[in-house]
């Protein structure tokens, strides 16, 4: 008798074969930007708000500062970011688009639009499966902070 569900009853592995298929759609669409999925995320947050701390920045795309640094860092290389020191706090660090990572985001609009029509989901769905993501996602946080507490 089996103890434990078998893998494709389980939520953890759907989620995970999930996302992963999701990036590997993501991946020749991003490479003639010579972008990461992950940079792609970072890059995401900063065109939304530039000019934020390393923090704000982890908080936004949820990548700890373990995995944040190598991909600002990767980023900087590449000339689209800039860290600078805070004015406010030179322990801070600023992380500021270039130029050349603003004017990305014009050429990356349409990564989103050829990934859509590679999913045969209808919107409606998407955005039901979206809701349900951000809602575990947002239950696991809420439970992580209690068990800080």
């Amino acid at each position: 008798m089996n103890k434990t569900l078998p893998l494709d009853q389980q939520l953890c592995f759907a989620l995970y074969s999930a996302t992963n298929a999701v990036v590997r759609l993501y991946r020749p669409l991003l490479q003639p930007f010579d972008l990461t999925y992950a940079q792609y995320v970072v890059m995401l947050a900063l065109w939304q708000q530039d000019s934020i701390s390393l923090g704000e920045l982890g908080n936004k795309t949820l990548f700890d500062s373990g995995a944040l640094t190598p991909l600002v860092k990767k980023l900087e290389q590449k000339g689209l970011l800039q860290r600078i020191a805070s004015l406010h706090d030179e322990r801070v660090k600023q992380v500021v688009l270039t130029s050349a990572g603003k004017a990305l985001e014009n050429e990356v609009a349409t990564v989103m639009p050829a990934l859509r029509c590679q999913i045969s989901l209808a919107d409606e769905r998407l955005i039901q499966l979206r809701t349900l993501a951000r809602q575990v996602q947002l239950d696991i946080q809420q439970l992580e902070q209690c068990v800080q507490k």
